[in-house]
């Protein structure tokens, strides 16, 4: 089996791809390892025979493409949050990068480990490869002889934290949220005005019998009361009509209305009872229809800029993307995937049709113009240096670069023609090949140096160190930032994320998408601190 598996390195990597993702699936108590058992399983491979390995050019593809394309979904929502409080964000994570770095040297005197062993380890429990690549060339460009012993010993350190990078931080994720009663529903219900990642919409019919609310426009109790509402079709006596921001509400008018169940309650509180036998959603003229959003000239740009109610007499209450259902307003930018639900009078059907493409097949292509174009503009900045002094430098790589060029793309969405994002399946689908090539290539690469540096020497000692110094990183992290900053926890276990596999853990335990957000924002500002740490901490500690 194994010579098998030598002369079909793609064949091992698929194995190791389906069985990870089998032993992910179990669940012990609710819980499971999930993504993440890839990596793990690509480890128990890979410790059969060190020629088993697969090519360097599989790990980098999957991560540019995994951090690509969480990027470029991410990007809206990154740029909010840095506007919002990101500093005060970024400089509490910078600040504690510094205190496990710290953590991190003080073991290398205890335990009296090499420098080169040590600034492996950091790189390794910060899963940061760019660190050690970086880290590398310093040994390589600092010392003239034993160079070569320097970086395998580099590797080593790397190798034994990486383990614990990983599976470390998931443990105290899960510990933490037990000691601390996190409630998951409830910050996500909390912040949903900010991040729109998990909101539940329902439609109601609503009978106007409060005389506060008679003869005043829908507009005027809109801007009063400040709700987040679409409002469907009306039935006045015996007609039926589409609404709009200048309607006059007349007693017993019936209103369909399309908001979140907690702010349905406050508006019928203020127009005055729900109706038992809603409002039929189709009649002789009008219809209710979801169209997919698949035409490349109207993804990305906003509603208002459609000018729909000067084109048809039709009303949208509604947008979904993915499973996230959207209030749409004017302000509501749309992207390739979305559905869009709207009230239409049936002959401007075929018009609407039109105008957002509704071809679920469609949907299905990949534009290779622009996530080539965007693929390849990231991994050009990826490999940029920067030099901050003659001996400290740091490229962005194959992860930091895709990842600040799909953050900006993501934001702009569009530019000119080329339409940057795609569609929320085909975006998913790419990230979760993305990811299985890197922790299956990085499991298989790592297995056979993992178990003889822990079977032999100071292997256990280096492993035990790995594991102290992410347990405790990540604890003080969650617990200074949730008791001390105030920041939500969702939040924090998408900040203490430094690897995909932890991010999908935290997505799975939390149930929501809030921690993408705090990966996507501190990603950019760990790679690049840490780098530059690695390499500090080798000079500081002797090796330079």
């Amino acid at each position: 089996m194994i010579a098998l598996f030598k002369a079909n390195p793609l064949l091992l990597l698929f194995i190791v791809a389906a069985v990870g993702y089998w032993v992910g699936s179990i669940k012990i108590r609710g819980t499971g390892l999930g993504v993440a058992a890839v990596l793990f399983v690509g480890l128990a491979f890979g410790a059969l025979d060190p020629s088993l390995r697969v090519s360097e050019l599989v790990i980098f593809l999957g991560l540019g493409i995994f951090v690509y394309t969480v990027a470029l979904q991410s990007g809206p929502a990154f740029f909010t949050s840095l506007r919002r409080h990101g500093f005060r964000d970024i400089g509490f994570v910078f600040l504690m990068l510094v205190l496990s770095a710290a953590a991190t040297a003080s073991l290398h005197y205890l335990l009296g480990f090499d420098a080169a062993t040590t600034a492996g380890l950091f790189s390794g429990i910060s899963t940061n490869t760019p660190a050690l690549a970086g880290l590398i060339d310093l040994i390589n460009y600092s010392i003239e002889d034993g160079s070569e012993g320097l970086s395998q010993l580099a590797v080593v350190g790397y190798s034994l934290g990486y383990p614990m990078g990983v599976l470390g931080v998931m443990l105290t994720i899960k510990l933490m949220e037990r000691w601390l009663r996190i409630d998951y529903a409830q910050e996500a219900e909390a912040l949903q005005h900010q991040y729109p990642i998990q909101q539940s919409l329902e439609r109601i019919t609503v009978k106007v019998t409060q005389k506060s609310a008679i003869g005043i426009t829908l507009r005027d109790l809109h801007q009063r009361h400040g709700w987040k509402v679409m409002f469907g079709r009306m039935k006045r006596e015996e007609t039926i009509t589409l609404p709009n921001w200048d309607t006059q509400l007349q007693e017993q008018d019936l209103l369909n209305v399309v908001a979140a169940p907690q702010e349905l309650k406050k508006i019928i509180d203020h127009l005055g009872e729900k109706e038992e036998v809603p409002l039929s959603q189709e009649s002789s003229q009008f219809m209710t229809k979801r169209l997919f959003v698949s035409n490349p000239e109207v993804a990305g740009e906003r509603l208002a800029s459609l000018n729909i109610p000067e084109q048809f007499s039709a009303q949208i209450t509604r947008i979904q993307r993915g499973d996230i259902d959207l209030h749409a307003t004017g302000d509501t930018i749309l992207e390739l995937g979305d559905q869009v639900r709207v009230v239409t009078r049936k002959t401007d059907l075929p018009g609407l049709q039109k105008l957002f493409g509704d071809s679920y097949e469609r949907l299905s292509h990949i534009n290779l113009l622009s996530f080539g174009s965007g693929m390849a503009i990231g991994l050009l900045v990826g490999m940029i240096t920067f030099q901050l002094t003659d001996e400290i430098g740091f490229r962005l790589g194959f992860a930091g670069g895709p990842l600040i060029v799909g953050l900006i793309l993501g934001y702009l969405r569009r530019t000119g023609p080329i339409v940057w994002t795609m569609s929320y399946s085909t975006n998913l689908t790419l990230r979760q090949f993305g990811l299985m090539l890197l922790l299956a290539g990085v499991g298989i690469n790592s297995g056979h140096t993992f178990l003889s540096t822990l079977q032999g020497g100071h292997g256990g000692l280096i492993f035990a160190a790995g594991a102290v110094i992410s347990i405790l990183s990540a604890s003080l992290l969650l617990f200074l930032g949730y008791k001390l900053l105030k920041i939500p926890f969702t939040m924090l276990i998408g900040m203490v994320s430094n690897q995909p596999a932890i991010l999908d853990f935290a997505m799975d335990q939390s149930k929501n998408k809030l921690p993408m957000v705090g990966f996507t924002l501190m990603m950019p500002i760990t790679m690049i601190t840490k780098i530059l740490i690695v390499q500090i901490l080798f000079i500081i500690l002797g090796g330079g």
